[in-house]
């Protein structure tokens, strides 16, 4: 990143990153009506002085597709259940799955991980991932998805984490979620996947496996497919965590010297993500967004599959929530699907699959 890279545009009280890193000069490679959306925050923010003391995150907002709608097949949410883990010995995972209602056993589904599975299915949280499951599956905006929803590591006497309490203090979360190893993808694809397989027909199409995460969470999804090309190709990451926790600030570094790999990644974050200016002092090495900034650059240098959206948002999930359907239609977006105009049936909403049992969470698993 070159000097004039990292001057900042000033604008209302906070900064937008130049064209030559935001794509759009507003921070964002997204549809026209999501450009003009940002510019009425900013216009907001800029007619009434004290609109930012209430949260720059109360600007983000739930769209519809994020919320339950009426006539949309539902699916269903399989567990909890618990997957022993020999990875880190003396843990275990607790996990859920979801099932759409679209979903038969006869036909290969997409495979899709969210880690801090427990905040991803909060149906009062930010995210509400079931729900855009939903509404982008039933009109055939995504494939048919099987959405595995899991918890950072814990042994059986830590708690188990919450939406209040991630498990930064009392579980694995850092250690399976920050280091730059393969642990934690040994953990999905050698531990997790092959429960799953025992369960329901999921595709090995590569293409077809999507794994997503927010903070420690967005870096652990991303190093999972850095480390496992071969099993995940698509990636969601919110605030990721790409900072010097345990070594993540030298991504930037890692993919300019490495071969592209074929990984696509969509990254959300905010301007007032943590910038680590504390008692007069700065540490780029710990400033989320700037670590965050960084990555793009490399991976968009290197020729990788890369959308971003640069807001005003804080640590947290509010404005990836608010943007997540669109980045499943991104992420997904050219997912293998009959385009002939006489195709009546893929031309309508994609009804529930008719006399299919649910298969339960708890086989290969305790």
């Amino acid at each position: 990143m070159t000097e004039s890279d990292q001057v900042a545009i000033k604008f209302t009280g906070f900064a937008l990153y130049p064209p030559s890193i935001s794509g759009l000069g507003f921070g964002m490679r997204l549809s026209s009506a999501s450009v003009f959306l940002v510019f009425c925050c900013c216009l907001i923010a800029s007619t009434v002085p004290n609109a930012f003391a209430a949260g720059e995150d109360n600007f983000y907002k739930l769209g519809p597709d994020s919320l339950p709608l009426d006539g949309v097949p539902k699916g269903k949410l399989v567990g909890p259940a618990t997957l022993p883990c020999e990875v880190f010995p003396g843990t275990q995972h607790t996990f859920w799955v979801y099932v759409p209602a679209q979903y038969d056993p006869k036909q290969p589904a997409a495979l899709m991980i969210f880690n801090d599975g427990q905040a991803m299915i909060d149906t009062n949280g930010s995210v509400r991932a079931q729900n855009v499951l939903d509404s982008l599956i039933w009109r055939r905006e995504i494939p048919v998805i099987i959405t595995v929803f899991i918890n950072p590591g814990r042994t059986p006497e830590q708690p188990e984490p919450t939406p209040r309490d991630w498990g930064d203090r009392n579980t694995n979360r850092p250690e399976e979620y920050n280091r730059l190893n393969d642990k934690y993808a040994r953990v999905i694809v050698d531990e997790l996947m092959p429960v799953l397989a025992k369960q329901y027909n999921i595709s090995k199409d590569p293409d077809m496996h999507a794994i997503a995460g927010a903070s420690s969470g967005a870096i652990a999804a991303f190093t999972v497919a850095w480390e496992r090309p071969d099993q995940f190709h698509k990636v969601i990451s919110i605030v990721g965590s790409f900072v010097n926790l345990r070594g993540g600030n030298v991504y930037p570094e890692k993919v300019a010297e490495s071969e592209r790999k074929p990984i696509r990644v969509f990254f959300v974050d905010g301007v007032n993500d943590n910038r680590e200016m504390r008692n007069g002092g700065y540490d780029p090495a710990k400033d989320w967004h700037m670590q965050n900034v960084r990555l793009v650059d490399a991976l968009t240098k290197k020729g990788y599959d890369v959308n971003y959206t640069w807001g005003i948002g804080l640590h947290g999930q509010k404005q990836g929530g608010a943007v997540l359907p669109e980045m499943m239609r991104w992420l997904w977006r050219d997912y293998p699907r009959p385009y002939d105009a006489k195709d009546t049936v893929e031309r309508s909403f994609r009804g529930p699959a008719t006399n299919v049992p649910v298969a339960g969470a708890s086989a290969g698993a305790n």
